[in-house]
């Protein structure tokens, strides 16, 4: 545990990171994968949603814990496994961050297109929108930093669950609810890939349990503060259930507009982000349609903006820790010179792969999730052993019953990506 000027301050000094990660969740898996199941299934995926929420709860929370109780994020505490515990991080991350960011500037980019044609009739190439948002993001975290950017998320999401609230309400009368289940019966005929890929990013990947750490230490720095474990958690579970409630938004919202309509959500790009508009729009009326989709594209490019400092951000620790073990990586070296080639590299890729992507969006969507699902119960099981290290004051380490959930999820997430995985076969 390393030692610390600041002084702990009321909670407001720490509120923020939550919401970073919470905009960071609510994205993909709200927009696309929770309107998608509620639109296919009607409520018969509430189930599923719900177990997600609750087994991964804590390998996420275990993110801001450690770093309030040590001062250090997960990575150093994956150093202190072991080396191989870095790499293995690392090769996770290295190996998911491309395919999630580029599925993220996609579908962010097919809503630009939308707003520019719909808004102003101008008709722009993907490649060029997709280049425009991440040259947006990069200049706003540059020029902004953390402060700039901390303060962009917040407003954000005050928009968004305003607007996604407010539909999800007026559509709640037309949502059947004779099809709520824990588990989808098997007349909903639903894919067991698409159960994996909701679970996969619901709320979020696992891998952004370090995003967190990094955040609650950013923070700390900005504010000129050191965050007490209790206003860490509180500002995280805040985070939390805000992003739970918005997946059952979007579901009843897919539910109550699209489900026994005799339509379903397009794979293409532009025609599911038409859709998505047009679900909102017969919600609310079509006065709204403006305010909607301004919405969806805040929604996005919050979880865009995120995704293009969360990456960097990750493999800039990673690698400091990797040069230098057993030593705590300042925290200014996230946002030094790895952080920025990291971030231009996976930007150019990103519009690089677009740019040649002949595919669909829900494919696309479907595979990085189930991804991110395979490799969940192998992070999840380094941030248990992380928070439950020696180095962690015994009064901040998890209680019995987040321990007793902590290993049954380890358990069932397990279990379900080998069943996956043998079935694939």
């Amino acid at each position: 545990m390393i030692s610390s000027p600041f002084v702990p301050t009321s909670f407001w000094s720490a509120f923020g990171p939550g919401l970073l990660w919470a905009a960071t969740a609510v994205g993909v898996s709200h927009l696309v994968q929770s309107t998608r199941a509620g639109a296919d299934a009607g409520l018969a995926l509430a189930g599923v949603i719900l177990l997600a929420l609750i087994l991964k709860y804590p390998f996420f929370e275990f993110g801001p814990r450690y770093a309030a109780a040590t001062g250090e994020s997960l990575v150093e505490g994956y150093r202190r496994i072991g080396a191989w515990a870095v790499w293995l991080y690392f090769a996770i991350t290295v190996s998911t961050a491309l395919i999630v960011q580029t599925t993220i500037v996609l579908f962010t980019s097919f809503l630009v297109q939308f707003l520019l044609d719909a808004g102003l009739g101008v008709r722009v190439p993907l490649p060029v929108a997709a280049t425009g948002l991440v040259a947006a993001c990069v200049l706003l975290l540059r020029i902004g930093r953390f402060h700039l950017f901390d303060l962009t998320i917040k407003a954000v999401l005050v928009v968004l669950t305003l607007s996604t609230v407010s539909a999800a309400g007026l559509t709640a009368s037309r949502v059947d609810v004779t099809t709520l289940a824990l588990w989808p019966p098997a007349e909903a005929a639903v894919p067991l890939a698409f159960i994996l890929a909701l679970a996969g990013w619901m709320p979020s990947a696992i891998d952004v349990a370090v995003w967190s750490s990094v955040w609650t230490l950013a923070k700390d720095r900005d504010r000129g503060v050191r965050t007490s474990v209790a206003h860490a958690l509180l500002d995280f579970r805040l985070g939390y259930v805000a992003t739970g409630a918005l997946a059952f938004a979007f579901l009843l919202l897919g539910a109550g507009v699209m489900y026994g309509s005799g339509t379903s959500f397009s794979s293409a790009g532009p025609q599911f982000s038409l859709q998505l508009v047009e679900l909102y729009s017969r919600a609310l009326g079509d006065w709204t349609r403006p305010l909607v989709l301004a919405a969806a594209f805040t929604t996005m490019f919050s979880t865009l903006l995120t995704v293009v400092d969360g990456f960097p951000r990750a493999i800039a620790r990673t690698i400091g820790v990797l040069r230098a073990p057993g030593t705590v990586v300042p925290i200014d070296d996230d946002t030094g010179r790895t952080y920025r080639v990291a971030g231009v590299v996976l930007g150019v890729l990103a519009v690089v792969v677009i740019a040649l992507y002949a595919g669909n969006l829900t494919a696309m969507v479907d595979f990085a999730t189930i991804v991110s699902f395979l490799t969940g119960p192998i992070l999840g099981y380094l941030n248990l052993r992380v928070v439950t290290a020696g180095n962690v004051p015994v009064e901040h380490r998890p209680g019995r019953g987040l321990l007793a959930l902590s290993y049954a999820g380890l358990v069932l997430l397990g279990s379900t990506a080998v069943v996956y995985l043998v079935s694939f076969r």
